[in-house]
């Protein structure tokens, strides 16, 4: 309604209650995002035993041919390691080819060459496919490309840093004996998981990932994706499903949903491992996850309408909202961050600032089901709990500390039109002797770190104010605010001098 030339203003809402407003909104829909974490949690615990099994198995005359496809740009380190992991598959040579779609443009050409050539003196056949100066569509061009000529029935998929495991065939071919499966994906691994500190945290967060979150999705009946690397996909299943697109930067989730949709079955084993190389320096890391941000965002602007849509249960189409979705929550984590300061100086001048003290119970829940999940995670895989205990809170400060890089690719992969894969650089480390520093591949400088440091900062001066207005109860969830911004960005600063 237009309001009338010299009709007095309504009231004007304060300041205060705005950032107030603003503050419980963040802090509610970061306590949602941690009770659907819970909830995946209770799903896992409630299916963890009923593992899936094949209908049957083939004989080892009825095992159907795989293709091989591993996609690579600039890998000098790995190549060679990946290709000689490949070749001890236990497999039969004559079911077997092997597709090295190299869009490299430095020294890895040569590498891959020349392994290719051997893998063909030792009676595989292996394939060398490089485009040229044609790198249209990047990683799902390069899978897109080398589907035209795959001979296999099947296509199983590694990325550069991986070395699957001998058996990892056996352990998920024999789900294709049911023509509905789709996709297996197997679990990953980590070569270097004791290297650092940062290759601890990282791999306590992709084995929440893939004991948890995996399990509880694909034994429940819920859609759960492939990884991008480390499964084995039904040719049928990709064409069926429209094919590799690479209108987003995770081409993986996007078919994965797309198949699902159309009612293939996906399965998931964890006893199927193919260990990978973890970034183990924090840009290269942070180039990862903003990508898988970035992309995740840009399939949710593309599905979510259609999934909203799809003849689906409501249960499967929840999750999959929140799966969708659940790098949102890295800009609410930023909003909640930055509004730390002022909400506490407004507390000290509230007749009942107590009233307030809802945020303390929604803090502790989140971060509850958070410690709870990943101790479930690290029991079920290494048994120790007292590693898991020590690491936790480094590792939930990591994740508070990456929020705004993860936020911003969200908000890029909302209202950006950049489609560049960019992709995690690679050093072929894996014990605490070798080294990543005088390697050539590096991240582009991190300018948004200053932005890190700078609240890291700002949550010094606000756990000053903490204390000296008495705050006591607030100040642990504020310590692993100024901790976490405080790491990632004077590590990323550091390690890029």
């Amino acid at each position: 309604m237009v309001r009338a030339l010299g009709q007095p203003a309504g009231p004007e809402v304060p300041v205060e209650t705005v950032v107030i407003v603003l503050y419980l909104i963040a802090l509610t829909i970061l306590g949602i995002y941690g009770a659907h974490r819970g909830a995946l949690l209770m799903l896992y615990l409630r299916h963890r035993k009923n593992a899936l099994t094949p209908e049957r198995e083939f004989t080892e005359g009825e095992l159907p041919s795989i293709t091989v496809q591993l996609p690579m740009f600039n890998e000098m380190y790995v190549a060679e390691r990946l290709l000689d992991g490949v070749a001890e598959i236990d497999y039969p040579k004559h079911k077997l080819e092997i597709q090295v779609l190299d869009d490299s443009t430095d020294e890895t050409q040569q590498i891959a060459r020349a392994k290719v050539d051997e893998l063909q003196e030792r009676g595989f056949d292996a394939v060398y496919i490089h485009r040229g100066n044609d790198r249209t569509g990047y990683k799902a061009g390069a899978l897109e490309n080398g589907l035209k000529t795959a001979k296999g029935e099947l296509i199983a998929v590694f990325d550069a840093d991986f070395v699957p495991k001998p058996d990892i065939f056996r352990g998920l071919v024999h789900y294709f004996t049911d023509p509905n499966v789709g996709m297996a994906q197997a679990r990953w691994g980590h070569l270097n998981r004791d290297y650092s500190v940062l290759t601890k945290c990282q791999s306590m967060m992709l084995d929440g990932h893939f004991i948890i979150e995996h399990i509880a999705r694909n034994r429940s009946g819920r859609f759960f994706n492939f990884n991008g690397t480390a499964g084995m996909w039904r040719k049928a299943t990709i064409i069926d499903a429209g094919g590799w697109e690479h209108d987003t930067v995770t081409e993986d989730m996007d078919l994965s949903f797309r198949a699902q949709m159309k009612g293939w079955k996906f399965v998931y084993n964890p006893d199927a491992l193919a260990p990978a190389e973890l970034p183990c320096e924090m840009n290269s890391f942070k180039t990862q996850q903003y990508r898988w941000a970035k992309g995740s965002a840009q399939t949710t602007k593309k599905l979510l309408a259609t999934v909203l849509k799809a003849d689906l249960p409501f249960k499967v189409k929840l999750e999959l909202v929140f799966h969708l979705t659940n790098n949102f929550a890295y800009l609410f984590l930023v909003m909640l961050a930055l509004l730390q300061l002022p909400n506490m100086l407004i507390r000290r001048h509230m007749e009942n600032p107590e009233l307030l003290l809802l945020d303390v119970p929604l803090f502790a829940a989140t971060c509850g089901s958070i410690c709870v999940f990943y101790l479930v995670t690290h029991r079920a895989l290494y048994g120790n709990l007292w590693d898991a205990i020590k690491r936790l809170p480094l590792m939930m400060a990591l994740g508070i500390g990456l929020s705004v890089n993860n936020a911003r690719a969200v908000l890029e992969g909302l209202f950006g039109q950049d489609n560049t894969f960019v992709r995690t650089p690679k050093h072929g480390v894996k014990g605490k002797a070798d080294t990543w520093k005088m390697k050539k591949y590096r991240s582009r400088f991190p300018v948004h770190s200053i932005v890190e440091l700078g609240l890291g900062l700002y949550f010094v001066v606000t756990i000053a104010l903490a204390v000296i207005t008495g705050s006591w109860i607030t100040i642990p969830f504020l310590v692993l605010f100024m901790v976490g911004f405080l790491y990632v960005g004077a590590l990323s600063i550091f390690q890029r001098r």
